[in-house]
């Protein structure tokens, strides 16, 4: 995607400090998603609303999911700096709300705005990155945001079980701001427009029918209306048809006509249905099944999140010498077997599940970030930002869905008793995530096997 004519030393620090202060944004998402999981069971018992235990969740990840291709396709056409700005202090401005919440009610608001945010700052940071570094030198800042994930999954779900135990579940949401000013102020000094700002005309239509039709869809499941999930599926199938006209679609319909585009988009939708929609009930199944603190069922968390972590080390660094597709393989077989393994030991002790976990994260490491990298070398350069949040709103809306699929399939007596009630519930989810890797792993097995692009010339 980049060209590979040596920068000047200048030039070369002003970008390291712009990719800094991208990367600082990252674990300011990174920080607050798997911080906050860890104390939903502390805000449900304050403010009310088991029924709505998974809502929260569904509804940061549905704004953050149908805002992300709009965030994309504009940033294609006014260019990238303006819109991460202001995805930062929506963020923020989210986080701070969550903290104040009163009820229920307040709290998924806050959460909604919250994700808004979320929406823009992760998938501009990738399509900065895929636009300002070829594909040897994107594997290395790849290994760099890899790391910031796992230092997020190291301390995050370990940080909100503290916070919530000795403190409040407020401060869970408090912590992402000192880190969100961090990077607003080192992205705003030092961020330069890597975009080609051109006219053209949004698709607001199409944003419209989509943000409405993945509402209905989400919201008819976690309330078990069929009726208004209908509704919401055949108003996406309208999004598809306006978006089909448009010359200038929110996702990039003509991208996706190519078979490793449409892979990278459909595995990232399955895989995210399994990963998150999982990753939201272990902490409550570690404390209602378990028995153990708030910081306990943080740690449940921490091996799935180190694991996605340090496989996309290893990923970036054997992209130049394995085929991405073959990376992708690899991570979606690891998926399958692992969930295969969870659905035997659900009445397990929880440090196997823990470790089965970080397996589950291993099979992410490989299998995200080679169908990402796949889908931006395929991409043209004035479709790089849509492509690049389309392949991410793929894994959003999936875990958006797989979310309150779950939900549907626990049940919310079984999350009200705990004990082997929500054992036998998790294991059907587990189930219905085997399901979703599996097909995955079909999906994986149509891509071009490319022969990998070794490490030129350091930019």
């Amino acid at each position: 995607m980049t060209g590979s004519a040596p920068l000047s030393p200048q030039a070369r620090r002003a970008r390291q400090l712009a990719t800094t202060g991208l990367i600082l944004g990252v674990f300011l998402a990174a920080l607050e998603s798997s911080v906050v999981a860890t104390a939903m069971p502390s805000v449900i018992a304050d403010l009310g609303g088991q029924r709505l235990y998974a809502l929260p969740f569904a509804v940061y990840l549905l704004t953050s999911t149908v805002s992300s291709p709009l965030w994309g396709r504009a940033s294609d056409v006014v260019g990238r700096r303006r819109l991460y700005l202001a995805g930062v202090v929506l963020f923020l401005a989210g986080s701070a709300l969550c903290g104040l919440a009163q009820s229920m009610s307040w709290l998924v608001g806050a959460r909604a705005l919250q994700g808004l945010g979320a929406g823009a700052v992760l998938p501009l940071t990738l399509t900065i990155i895929g636009e300002t570094y070829a594909l040897a030198e994107r594997g290395r800042v790849q290994a760099f945001i890899s790391g910031v994930w796992g230092l997020s999954g190291l301390l995050g779900p370990l940080l909100g079980g503290w916070l919530t135990d000795t403190l409040s579940w407020r401060w869970t949401f408090y912590a992402s701001l000192p880190f969100g000013v961090a990077a607003f102020l080192i992205a705003w000094k030092h961020l330069r427009e890597t975009g080609t700002p051109h006219p053209a005309r949004l698709d607001w239509a199409g944003a419209a029918l989509f943000t409405l039709g993945s509402g209905l869809t989400v919201w008819g499941l976690e309330s078990r209306a069929w009726a208004m999930v209908g509704a919401g599926l055949l108003t996406l199938l309208a999004a598809v048809g306006v978006e089909r006209r448009h010359p200038q679609p929110l996702l990039p319909m003509g991208a996706l006509r190519e078979r490793t585009t449409a892979v990278a988009f459909a595995g990232n939708l399955l895989g995210g249905a399994a990963y998150f929609g999982v990753i939201a009930y272990l902490p409550l199944y570690a404390q209602g099944v378990g028995g153990g603190s708030a910081t306990g069922a943080g740690a449940i968390l921490t091996p799935m999140l180190v694991g996605w972590t340090l496989t996309s080390i290893l990923a970036a660094r054997l992209l130049t010498r394995v085929p991405l597709a073959r990376l992708s393989q690899l991570g979606f077989l690891v998926l399958t077997g692992t969930f295969t393994a969870l659905t035997f030991a659900v009445h397990a002790p929880l440090w196997v599940t823990s470790g089965l976990g970080f397996v589950v994260g291993m099979g992410m490491g490989f299998a995200m970030l080679s169908l990402l990298l796949s889908a931006q070398e395929r991409a043209e350069r004035e479709d790089l930002g849509a492509v690049t949040s389309g392949v991410l709103f793929a894994r959003q809306m999936g875990g958006a869905l797989g979310v309150a699929l779950m939900a549907l399939l626990i049940g919310p007596a079984a999350i009200l008793a705990g004990g082997p009630a929500l054992a036998e519930g998790l294991q059907r989810a587990y189930v219905l995530a085997l399901v979703l890797v599996a097909g995955g792993l079909g999906l994986s097995l149509r891509l071009r096997v490319v022969r990998p692009v070794r490490a030129g010339a350091a930019d």
